[in-house]
């Protein structure tokens, strides 16, 4: 079979064909989705992205899945998980419900699905409120998160702002062999702090960071099916019709359980 991952991160498998925005290990493809899908028309069985759609706006999340239906043979399968709004939503109320009742105990709760509500379209730095709040919570509020986070709970701490060393690594390049803290300074005095500060957040939000939207059972599947997809279903982590799906261990870690469990995973059909 021929597979196609889009968006892979550091989570592929070499059977694969594995995209990312940026190349980072042997047998990933440098390539932006934003710009359609460098393959001909039916050339895959398969095609898989997980917590890529969000990324999208919901006019180019559109595009993003009729590209996907265009290099899916006939009866090729499109799987996708996306955060799960619904879930997102029902524990918002749940804790909202329970701080408001005078659970002390749920505030921490409380207090990280608001984050995850609204933190990742909002955020002007890598990371948003997030880590702040993780490194300063209690145990059990720690847990909590874990149990939402899964494995992406160790990229709540990311090293330094990917925004600013984008700007840095610009100016490097234009500035030649000039020392880095001249080089930094010079474009500082040239820019002014606030324009520095403005053109780092718009370089950010750029990256691909933030949430542009945001997808329900509903709303998930109805972006398939006006993508063309057919029957679209929700399952498991560890279930799919893609053959031996569990052995790629893309949505599952090796014990089984879910690698992001805030997760909405769906899968639909080319007829």
């Amino acid at each position: 079979m021929k597979l196609l991952n889009i968006g892979c991160g550091d989570r592929f498998d070499p059977e694969w064909t594995n995209l990312d925005i940026d190349s980072h290990a042997g047998g990933v493809m440098a390539h932006d989705a934003r710009k359609g899908l460098p393959f001909p028309d039916g050339s895959f069985d398969a095609v898989y992205h997980s917590h890529v759609l969000e990324h999208f706006d919901a006019k180019n999340g559109a595009g993003l899945l009729r590209e996907c239906h265009r290099v899916l043979r006939q009866g090729g399968i499109i799987r996708v998980a996306v955060p799960d709004l619904e879930r997102i939503a029902q524990l918002y109320l749940t804790a909202l419900e329970s701080v408001a009742n005078g659970r002390t105990d749920w505030q921490g709760r409380y207090e990280w699905m608001k984050l995850e509500m609204y933190d990742q379209a909002v955020r002007e730095s890598s990371g948003g409120n997030m880590p702040e709040f993780v490194a300063s919570s209690s145990p059990a509020v720690r847990e909590f998160v874990r149990e939402r986070m899964g494995g992406e709970m160790a990229r709540l701490m990311p090293a330094g702002n990917p925004a600013e060393r984008a700007v840095r690594i610009s100016v490097m390049r234009r500035l030649g062999r000039i020392p880095k803290s001249i080089a930094r300074g010079l474009f500082s005095f040239a820019m002014g702090h606030e324009r520095l500060a403005a053109y780092s957040i718009g370089r950010f939000r750029q990256s691909g960071e933030i949430h542009l939207c945001m997808y329900d059972r509903y709303s998930l599947g109805r972006a398939l099916e006006l993508a063309g997809f057919s029957a679209p279903r929700i399952l498991a982590a560890g279930e799919s019709a893609i053959p031996d799906w569990a052995r790629y261990r893309l949505d599952i870690e090796s014990d089984g359980r879910p690698y992001k469990p805030d997760s909405l995973h769906m899968e639909a059909m080319r007829e």
